[in-house]
């Protein structure tokens, strides 16, 4: 995800800048001098952190990241405690103080048990015939309850200013297709540990042992049977693979036994005569599971789709047995605290309220022009970049730096926020507050079709420590809550904010010319804008950073994928590099490094060290072997020392020379962007 060009030179000594401060932004504490920075650079950067920061046994990782999650979360209960007192300020304190209060009345949830699931499990039992299972499956979907497919409402990738309603794979319950048809030790445990689950909820809403057994087998063969049917995670990165518009009668002769009219009309949707399927060979293989498979067995799968999505919300039975299940995938030693789940939630159901809270305490108004300023040194690098490019024709540059200048830059918070009209929130009714923010959320996307997209709608809430690229917007978001160190600081030099959250900014910036990214031109639309020349020279450096990221394992035996973490590997090694040269233009960049030391570095060395110190990271080994199949992100080891290995001012700012288990010949140094 990405940034560009004239880089406007900050005064030498900022006005924001405090004469002295107390903290050291680079910390030799943290460091590990005993390892050479050319051996393995985030260990000599960050090893006695490591040491002394334990993952918390309430955590699958602990790392920078976690750390301000932390402190958002602290702010979160902060906020909603003080809602919960608040009688006199209006709708926006009832809806999450209210919220807040049920979700952390344990004895009410207790004392209701799985009460409040009833009438869905009741509803579930009158299903009859295949008919009659379509049908509920239409009218849970209305409720938020998503199961078997994916269904949303989202912009047309070839005709971006409009919105189409979407059909994507789906069904399971395990994090990836893989845990269902792999046959190693690990798959094998998790698979178990899942059929021991299923079990155990199924004896929690009143089955028999022996029923609840049979349940969990015809959970787990279904299940396999649509994990056989889905894409793998690679071929899901292909925006082209996975564009299919067809009429919405070209999609019911694919699947004979479902009329995707009479569908789509119980979702709610109705006048839409074409929509995007992502993978229409699930759908084909979706439509002979229905029709081979009993009604019995359809029910149960629905049953268990409804128990397993309210099991955290029900009392502490369900609570318990869905995190004895999560123990076994992740590693994760006690369950994470009540109010921070609580906080977590309302954050993702009322976002846009708890995000106005947010903002008015914790956000200051310069942090985000501040922002505004880096992000114009980085476009102008970015530029600089391009222009420069030798593997790239001025036709095609140009249109690059046309995508570039078009990049929507939103900072902060929303410059207009949601207000959950229809949504109702009491004090006494948590999964009641739940269902009521679902359903909401499912009618606002619905209500999208036929009006003009909405640029100005963020994908994250502010008090998210993340950032984002959106193709079909070309925009660049950055919440709140990044904009903290270590990644940002008014007090800090800028060689570690650019770093920091300058790297992040080229990051973003670089998502637009990654190998997904790049397919989209500068209003958003999937369209090649690329001549094939250069379509085949950028694909020979990317396939560079692909390979030299397959080279890494995790556990000892697991290798990276360098496919499916192509787009970030390529987004943190652009992100890097452009971030880096738009550093050389301030004045501490700019300054002679003998006289400009902080704590014993260089600016340079600053500036990288800063890059490593983001990325530290302790994560469970079964959490590690999950994020292996699952996320698109690289360890955070590799995501420090991957790109450096590339980046000729490492070398020198760290003396790193031949012999050096890090050093690549400079001819084997991938540039990319």
């Amino acid at each position: 995800m990405a940034f560009a060009l004239v880089a406007a030179t900050p005064p030498k000594k900022p006005a924001h800048l405090p004469k002295a401060n107390p903290r050291k932004y680079i910390d030799p504490q943290n460091m590990d001098t005993s390892v050479k920075p050319g051996d393995n650079f985030y260990q000599y950067a960050n090893g006695n952190w490591l040491k002394q920061n334990a993952i918390p046994a309430s955590k699958t990782s602990w790392g920078s990241f976690n750390e301000l999650r932390e402190k958002s979360l602290d702010a979160m209960k902060t906020l909603l405690e003080d809602a919960t007192k608040t009688t006199t300020r209006g709708r926006l304190y009832q809806m999450v103080g209210d919220f807040y209060t049920s979700g952390m009345d344990s004895l009410t949830i207790e004392k209701r048990g799985f009460d409040p699931l009833k009438p869905d499990l009741a509803r579930v039992d009158k299903v009859n015939n295949k008919t009659d299972f379509l049908n509920e499956l239409a009218y849970q979907r209305t409720q938020g309850n998503s199961m078997l497919f994916g269904f949303f409402v989202a912009q047309d990738r070839k005709n971006v200013s409009k919105y189409l309603p979407q059909f994507s794979q789906g069904g399971t319950s395990l994090p990836d297709r893989d845990y269902y048809l792999k046959n190693d030790a690990r798959s094998q445990k998790i698979r178990d540990a899942y059929l021991d689950n299923v079990a155990k909820m199924f004896a929690l809403v009143g089955e028999e042992p022996t029923r609840a057994s049979q349940n969990a087998d015809i959970i787990m063969r279904l299940e396999t049977a649509l994990a056989k049917a889905q894409m793998p995670r690679v071929e899901l990165r292909d925006p082209y693979k996975t564009y299919n518009k067809l009429t919405v009668a070209q999609f019911s002769q694919q699947t004979p036994g479902v009329n995707w009219a009479d569908q789509l009309t119980k979702y709610g949707v109705s006048g839409q005569d074409t929509v995007l399927v992502q993978n229409p060979k699930f759908y084909q293989s979706l439509d002979s599971l229905l029709t081979a498979t009993p009604v019995e067995d359809l029910r149960t799968y629905m049953r268990w789709q409804l128990v397993r999505g309210a099991a955290p919300y029900l009392s502490d039975a369900f609570v318990r047995q869905n995190f004895a299940f999560s123990r076994v995938l992740t590693g994760q030693k006690e369950q994470t605290p009540r109010w921070q789940r609580v906080s977590g939630l309302i954050d993702g159901s009322l976002g846009d309220l708890l995000g106005q809270l947010y903002v008015q305490k914790y956000f200051k108004p310069e942090a985000k022009q501040r922002m505004l300023t880096l992000v114009d040194n980085l476009e102008a690098s970015y530029k600089e970049h391009i222009r420069g490019l030798d593997w790239m024709s001025e036709e095609t540059k140009k249109k690059a730096l046309t995508k570039l200048t078009a990049f929507k830059r939103k900072i902060g918070y929303p410059d207009k926020w949601k207000n959950y009209d229809g949504v109702t929130i009491t004090r006494d009714d948590f999964y009641g507050n739940v269902k009521s923010a679902s359903k909401w959320s499912y009618k606002y996307m619905i209500n999208r079709l036929g009006k003009p997209v909405d640029r100005t709608e963020w994908g994250m809430t502010p008090p998210t420590v993340n950032a984002y690229y959106s193709p079909v917007n070309n925009e660049i978001a950055f919440p709140a809550a990044i904009l903290q160190f270590p990644f940002f600081d008014f007090g800090a030099d800028d060689a570690v904010n650019y770093g920091g959250i300058g790297a992040v900014i080229g990051h973003e910036m670089t998502h637009g010319f990654d190998d997904s990214g790049r397919q989209y031109d500068a209003d958003g639309t999937l369209r090649d804008w690329w001549t094939p020349t250069d379509a085949q020279n950028f694909k020979k450096r990317a396939d560079q950073v692909k390979e030299q990221f397959f080279g890494f394992k995790v556990l000892d035996s697991l290798k990276v994928n360098g496919q499916l973490t192509l787009g970030e590997n390529l987004a943190d090694l652009g992100g890097l590099s452009i971030a880096y040269d738009a550093f050389k233009k301030t004045a501490q960049g700019r300054a002679n490094p003998k006289k400009s030391l902080i704590d014993g570095f260089t600016p340079d060395q600053r500036f990288f060290l800063s890059w490593a110190q983001i990325w530290r990271i302790n994560v469970l080994p079964e959490t590690q072997a999950q994020l292996i199949l699952t996320d698109p992100h690289a360890p955070g080891i590799y995501r420090c020392n991957g790109p450096l290995s590339n980046i000729t001012a490492w070398y020198n700012a760290f003396d790193v020379k031949p012999g050096d288990k890090m050093y690549k010949k400079p001819e084997d140094r991938i540039k990319v962007w």
